[in-house]
């Protein structure tokens, strides 16, 4: 989930250029009129696009499947029961479509549950009553003390600051209050330029000698909802962490810019358990000319359990298998097989896309392209791809054709999603779906992140325009290129 469009040419000199130029280009504007031969041949006749936006749009099925899903396994984060349920539900709801070899892919999964007490009481500020502020566990946290921990706060922007007070740390709540950067043009810059306080911090203030953490939520909002995510850290070398509400970093930020010294008391139960069994859902419409080459579209299912995950990555899930049954319903036969897969375990393990890549290895060869749905419901804007060059450019012309459903861009990243990160690291051309960014991170992973805060029709227009391109790339005449591995993942 990472960058968004940096410029875009307008000059029709493009045209003339070499296809070695045109991967700087973040969208390639290619009018149907005006397409060079070799690009109008790999996409679709423009009818194709008629007749699929025809049955997307009087016929939209996403968010109802959305809603079906956070019905039916509202808190789905890796090893609860409702990660199961939602692993049913996906089996079931491939079954209905008619997909074909739908299955159940085994991985085993890091099981963390929150618990039922998350408290941060500020007990001391200018002689005030207590004042209880808006928290929540961050993922992995370990539990408090069952008497709870009490300590003096220091405020820190950076690590360096942490490590600059030396021993001050020892035995205090280290607080890290860098906000997201709102000049960034990018929420998801913005995004990567603070959360590492949030994987990092708990075990930098391990460190450091404190007794727990308290990290600023990562969102522009200003309000009381915290958001949590997931930390990163060897075994037992962290300290109890929260997320606090944006609201609750300015008031603790207020009283130290005054020279207090507030104090907070922190209790949580939240706790570790064993490794869980767990599966990835997948099911396919085959092939019926070469039928071993897979094209793949995907979302995780998983979600972190505050809400019930409609954006983070419902949305993501049921666009994967709108794509599938808009193909289905149609009668569309696909050159290549169309595989969807609704992973498991990307909020804190990547052990579902790390699975599937393991266990698919020896036919690695033959996923020649994997999207990813993971930034949301929201309306469409672009496509980031691992592509270069001529086959950035084929991608681009069919971007082209759907700009009027709201893609504008067709852009090459290295970073085109966590799940098809481990294909990447193989040379699997990958891609991920890009949607308008602006409230994604008002609602991301926090209480916000419910079925109302999803838009019908952006939803379905995204789900559009994925089918799109994955049925235009299973068509292709030559199949996309290899492309330069990625480095090995880490999540």
């Amino acid at each position: 989930m990472l960058l968004a469009p940096h410029l875009r040419e307008r000059s029709m000199q493009f045209l003339t250029a070499p296809l070695s130029w045109l991967c700087t280009v973040l969208l390639l504007p290619i009018p149907a009129t005006q397409s060079p031969p070799s690009l109008a041949a790999q996409v679709p006749e423009r009818g194709k696009l008629e007749v699929l936006a025809k049955e997307a749009l009087e016929n939209p099925r996403a968010y109802a499947m959305l809603a079906e899903l956070c019905a039916v396994a509202p808190k789905r984060l890796s090893g609860s029961k409702g990660a199961a349920a939602a692993v049913q539900w996906g089996q079931k709801t491939m079954l209905s479509l008619g997909l074909e070899n739908v299955r159940l892919e085994p991985c085993m999964v890091p099981h963390w549950e929150r618990g039922t007490l998350e408290s941060l009481v500020l007990v001391s500020a200018s002689g005030a009553a207590p004042e209880r502020l808006s928290v929540c566990s961050l993922g992995g946290s370990p539990p408090t003390p069952a008497d709870g921990i009490e300590a003096e706060i220091v405020m820190v922007k950076s690590f360096e600051e942490l490590e600059g007070l030396g021993e001050r740390a020892r035995g205090k709540a280290v607080f890290f209050n860098r906000p997201m950067d709102p000049v960034r043009p990018s929420l998801f810059q913005a995004y990567g330029g603070a959360v590492d306080q949030r994987s990092r911090g708990s075990a930098a203030a391990a460190k450091a000698g404190a007794l727990c953490a308290i990290v600023r939520s990562m969102t522009l909002a200003l309000d009381d909802h915290p958001h949590t995510g997931a930390m990163r850290y060897e075994k037992d070398a962290c300290v109890p962490t929260v997320a606090i509400s944006t609201l609750g970093a300015e008031r603790l930020a207020t009283l130290l810019s005054r020279g207090e010294t507030p104090r907070v008391k922190l209790d949580l139960d939240c706790r570790w358990y064993e490794d869980a069994p767990s599966f990835n859902v997948v099911g396919e419409i085959l092939g019926h000319e070469k039928p071993e080459e897979i094209v793949l579209v995907g979302g995780h299912l998983d979600a972190w359990d505050l809400s019930v995950g409609a954006h983070d990555d419902g949305a993501g899930c049921v666009q994967a298998l709108e794509v599938m049954r808009l193909i289905k319903t149609l009668g569309w036969k696909p050159r290549r097989t169309l595989r969807v897969i609704l992973w498991m375990n990307e909020e804190n393990g990547l052990r579902g896309a790390t699975g599937y890549r393991d266990t698919h290895r020896e036919k690695i060869d033959r996923h020649v392209f994997a999207l990813e749905s993971d930034r949301g419901g929201f309306a469409p804007r672009g496509f980031e791809s691992n592509s270069t060059g001529a086959d950035l450019a084929r991608l681009a012309a069919i971007g082209e054709q759907l700009r009027p459903y709201g893609i504008q861009y067709v852009s090459h990243s290295t970073g085109v999603g966590a799940d098809v990160g481990p294909l990447h690291e193989l040379g699997v051309p990958c891609a991920g779906f890009i949607p308008e960014s602006a409230r994604y991170f008002d609602v991301h992973h926090s209480a916000l992140d419910t079925l109302e805060s999803v838009h019908p029709r952006e939803l379905q227009l995204g789900a559009l325009c994925m089918a799109y391109l994955c049925f235009s790339v299973a068509e292709f005449a030559e199949p996309l290129g290899r492309v330069t591995p990625a480095p090995a993942t880490q999540h």
